[in-house]
């Protein structure tokens, strides 16, 4: 009996690793890139010669493929050889040369732009490097670099400057004042990703923060000019489980944003501040997607006119103006409705109708705050895309939004990309 047991064992072994045998991967092939090296995107991919065939990893490689900036469309092909499979990675590159555009007016005659020149994959390698220019009353300019896998593809950095100049309205107990405002910062990041649905940023930036007085009210307590040099330390945690298919987008996107501010003047305190993204993209038939936003978000509750928690046209409500009223608490629902009305080999065109909405926390306040009719905003509207699917980010964007509530304005914004 122990005899016919044993030899049963041991046929299942010579069976098991037989299977094994026909099931390994004897062959990658990566093709269709041009400007990205297969090196690249061999290191990104989580499989290699050898290893059991696993159409799950397959299926996560391809998604991550479709994320980066180089690619516009990935798929797999499995053929059986001989001596294993051969598995085939095929990508449709995108240009990634490309310009960003954000313009925004109110009917209060109020125009600002941004614009820059990005290469997100410099040297074949998934890098990013660029800058802006920003006219918002003042002149403003930034350059970015990121390389997310430049010592595997886990580990990364970033690094950040920028000098960016604007007038503040100050809102104080007997009036609003404008100052000029110029933020000159350093950052550098660490960028980490611990799987492919979760990665956190950690890093520290030093800035130089300048207020000059204008127009506007005052108050004692209040100076009307100062220079304060500032430390932050950052922390991000994202979780990404969004599929891609051209400009069709499904899945659940979680970002929170952590931040500690040192500062070296009373007038500006140390505080602490966090908010949290929460994305969520529906497919909606063959030609319809809807999209959600929801951010909520707190900070150190002080009684300053400098609240870190802005209401912005090119940040939350379309439509609403440029820094209109600040906030140490935020909540913020934008939705949005897109539909494909045209779609070829290139090009798309598709309609946008959308809402948006949110309250803020006056600094010193309570949660209450958030329910007050004069912090509560409702902007609904309307927009375009005009998108190159060949093109990384070729999304050109126009969203007019009219405001529904007390003291409402209502106002176009422009830009390139995807408002979220």
């Amino acid at each position: 009996m122990r005899i016919r047991l044993t030899l049963v064992f041991i046929t299942f072994c010579f069976c098991c690793l037989g299977y094994a045998q026909e099931n390994v991967i004897s062959e990658i092939v990566i093709q269709g890139n041009k400007k990205t090296k297969t090196k690249a995107i061999a290191k990104l991919n989580s499989i290699r010669e050898g290893d059991v065939l696993d159409s799950i990893q397959i299926e996560e490689d391809i998604k991550r493929l479709k994320r980066l900036p180089s690619i516009a469309h990935a798929y797999y092909q499995v053929h059986k050889q001989e001596n294993g499979y051969k598995v085939v990675y095929g990508v449709e590159e995108n240009f990634t040369i490309i310009p960003s555009a954000n313009v925004y007016t109110t009917n209060n005659d109020e125009f600002a732009f941004r614009v820059g020149l990005y290469e997100f994959n410099l040297f074949g390698q998934n890098v990013a490097l660029g800058g802006f220019y920003q006219d918002d009353i003042y002149s403003s300019f930034g350059v970015n670099i990121r390389a997310p896998f430049l010592f595997s593809k886990k580990f990364g950095l970033a690094f950040n400057y920028q000098s960016l100049t604007t007038q503040e309205p100050v809102f104080l107990d007997n009036g609003t004042a404008d100052y000029k405002y110029n933020n000159t910062s350093y950052e550098l990041l660490g960028l980490y990703q611990f799987n492919f649905q979760n990665r956190i940023e950690l890093g520290v930036n030093y800035f130089n923060e300048d207020y000059t007085y204008r127009t506007g009210a005052t108050a004692p307590d209040v100076p009307l000019d100062f220079d304060v040099n500032k430390l932050l330390f950052k922390g991000i945690y994202e979780y990404n489980n969004l599929d891609f298919y051209f400009q069709y987008v499904s899945g659940f996107r979680s970002v929170a944003n952590f931040q500690y501010v040192i500062s070296t003047e009373e007038v500006l305190p140390d505080f602490l501040i966090g908010w949290n993204d929460f994305m969520y993209y529906h497919r909606i038939g063959k030609k319809g997607n809807w999209a959600s936003r929801l951010r909520v978000g707190l900070a150190s509750n002080d009684e300053s006119p400098f609240a870190p928690f802005a209401v912005d046209n090119n940040l939350n409500i379309r439509g609403v103006g440029n820094t209109i009223d600040r906030g140490t608490g935020v909540i913020v629902l934008n939705t949005e409705y897109r539909h494909t009305l045209m779609d070829k080999d290139w090009f798309v065109l598709q309609s946008n109708v959308f809402v948006d909405g949110g309250s803020w926390r006056n600094p010193g306040g309570d949660f209450g705050d958030f329910g007050d009719t004069q912090n509560f905003r409702v902007y609904p509207g309307v927009g375009l895309r005009f998108m190159h699917k060949r093109i990384f980010n070729a999304i050109f964007r126009i969203d007019y939004g009219y405001g529904v509530t007390e003291d409402a304005t209502n106002g176009f914004v422009f830009g390139i990309g995807q408002y979220f």
